[in-house]
């Protein structure tokens, strides 16, 4: 039995690595998340008692906090990308919404982090569980779809991907990390 679930996130992003391609101008997409989780056991699931593995709100309860409140409306930028720099000199309390990568954030380098991000959050909060399909629709076209199998012989992008907790990027440390605070923008 698999058990999933989708959250819609916005996002900013350019792509400097092809300076011909109009991705190279900072721009937005609204993106969904999809997450197909499955029990590492079938034991999980209590058949005549609860009728399930675990309920669905726990199982998501900690990966949409991060979708919701560290994702959203996050700037992605790759790690040499000069704009970090402008944000460190200029806007320091915009860091935290900083997602930054080694390389270009595209929409495949960006689910492979997010895939690592979420596969920590699971492990430290619901370990009974993996994900076996996880998926970033950039746009009604436009898919990529990870399972475990990726993930044998792919990049680290960064640290802050295998961590379970709200970071984005490797500029703060792990320390400075916490939850959000201030206004959300609709």
């Amino acid at each position: 039995m698999q058990i999933q679930f989708t959250r819609r996130f916005s996002m900013a992003h350019r792509l400097r690595a092809d300076r011909s391609s109009k991705c190279a101008t900072p721009h937005g997409h609204n993106e969904f998340v999809k997450v197909t989780l499955k029990a590492k056991s079938a034991d999980t699931v209590k058949w005549g008692q609860s009728n399930y593995a675990q309920s669905f709100d726990l199982l998501k309860r900690d990966w949409h906090r991060f979708v919701d409140d560290a994702l959203d409306h996050a700037f992605q930028l790759g790690h040499d990308d000069p704009m970090i720099g402008f944000f460190k000199a200029h806007e320091p309390d915009l860091l935290p919404r900083l997602l930054v990568i080694s390389g270009d954030p595209t929409t495949e380098a960006v689910a492979l982090a997010l895939y690592y991000k979420l596969n920590a959050i699971l492990r430290t909060h619901v370990p009974d569980f993996e994900c076996v399909r996880f998926e970033i629709e950039e746009t009604p076209t436009n898919s990529v779809i990870l399972t475990p199998d990726d993930l044998i012989g792919a990049p680290r992008l960064a640290d802050w991907c295998h961590r379970a907790d709200m970071s984005l990027n490797d500029i703060l440390t792990p320390d400075q990390w916490a939850q959000p605070k201030g206004d959300t923008c609709t």
